[in-house]
């Protein structure tokens, strides 16, 4: 792209998408701004030397103003023509990315292939941004400790050590890359020392937010009933596919790649899951479940929390979606089930067959499991009827 460049231009230059771009001033030759994708705008010239093109780096902007710029151009191209040119001068330095450059590179190349959360990923290293123009070389430990301090006294604690693991893969695998040769965030020990959580929803909260999950209405009413009935993991629910499911057999097969464990799982549906997935309207050509455009899964989560809370008395513990799958384990060993079979159900490693036996037994414990969330269904059917609090009030 060539242009005359003004100040108002560059200033409207957007950040670059995937790989970052260069704009060429038409007024002096050689001269043009490579704008990346965190927005950083750099003003480099193209001269000759020796029969070779070069690109020298001037400046960025808007420490180097565009008249300085065109200017210093001018100087680099009349010594390099005159042969002049110093050689430190002339043989161009190859700055260090930026942090902004490589995290959507680190993204395409290694989190999309290797994370399923990978998403998740790139919104966490989103509260780097502040650090986003400095390059990789640049960086260091105290800048990144300065930031996960931030996120901690924002009462987020835990994201502070999930921003911590990202930042510290990034890096690694720019040292892998041969991009810096030492990670700033080496051996940085996590903000907060995490505490397994051990809460389990009591039947109570569970009716509360059943029936507020109702008044929400397709598709996060039928994404929270779902999440009650079968103990799988939320974004397990939240991707659910219609070709994953058989409603004549009451099965729901979760291929390996859209499971933690990386290994195929198979959950039997109780006959009021089947009801709430039979009453669910499906987009023209989506084989998503639960959506609201047909083409991605729902999502908002947090915002549906905080809805869904409002429902809740002020003093409730603090509780989270994943709490529903520690519930469903709890209710049913209290129904009697073995803890091998909830294993099974909510697909731990340790409760399933091992080795070259797990490869072939695709449907381990498949009649136990049905036995036992049919159960629970029945169990939570109980439990949300909406006189169910009632009647157990009168018993006591």
């Amino acid at each position: 792209m060539k242009q005359i460049l003004t100040t108002k231009s560059i200033e409207a230059l957007k950040p670059a998408i995937v790989n970052r771009y260069e704009v060429r001033d038409a007024k002096v030759q050689g001269l043009h701004i490579r704008v990346s994708t965190s927005g950083t705008k750099i003003f480099c010239v193209f001269i000759r030397q020796d029969g070779k093109r070069r690109r020298l780096k001037i400046g960025s902007y808007p420490m180097v103003s565009l008249a300085d710029a065109r200017r210093k151009a001018m100087e680099l191209a009349r010594d390099a023509e005159l042969g002049v040119l110093q050689p430190q001068e002339a043989s161009e330095k190859q700055a260090c990315p930026t942090l902004g450059d490589k995290i959507p590179e680190f993204i395409r190349l290694y989190a999309k292939p290797n994370t399923k959360d990978w998403k998740g990923t790139q919104s966490i290293l989103s509260k780097f941004d502040p650090i986003a123009r400095k390059p990789l070389d640049e960086i260091k430990r105290t800048d990144v400790v300065r930031i996960l301090d931030d996120i901690v006294a924002s009462g987020t604690p835990t994201r502070a050590n999930r921003a911590l693991a990202a930042i510290k893969k990034l890096m690694n695998w720019c040292v892998d890359r041969g991009v810096i040769e030492i990670s700033p965030v080496a051996h940085l020990r996590p903000p907060t020392r995490e505490k397994s959580r051990d809460r389990v929803l009591s039947h109570a909260e569970m009716h509360t937010l059943w029936h507020a999950a109702i008044s929400e209405g397709y598709p996060f009413k039928q994404f929270v009933q779902v999440l009650m009935l079968t103990g799988q993991r939320r974004g397990e629910v939240a991707g659910m596919r219609w070709s994953e499911v058989d409603l004549d057999e009451g099965i729901w097969t979760l291929p390996a790649n859209r499971v933690k464990n990386g290994r195929l799982h198979v959950v039997p549906l109780s006959t009021q899951a089947i009801d709430i997935l039979k009453s669910i309207p499906r987009f023209l050509n989506s084989d998503l479940v639960l959506t609201t455009t047909g083409k991605t899964p729902i999502s908002g989560f947090g915002r549906l929390k905080e809805r869904l809370a409002l429902s809740l008395p002020d003093s409730t513990e603090d509780w989270r979606f994943h709490d529903f799958r520690r519930t469903v384990s709890t209710e049913m060993a209290r129904l009697g089930v073995q803890p091998h079979v909830i294993d099974a159900v909510t697909n731990h490693k340790s409760g399933v067959v091992s080795g070259v036996a797990a490869t072939y037994n695709r449907y381990t414990y498949l009649d136990e499991k049905c036995e036992a969330l049919q159960q629970w269904a029945n169990e939570l059917e109980r439990l949300v009827a909406k006189d169910a609090l009632e009647k157990n009030a009168e018993k006591k």
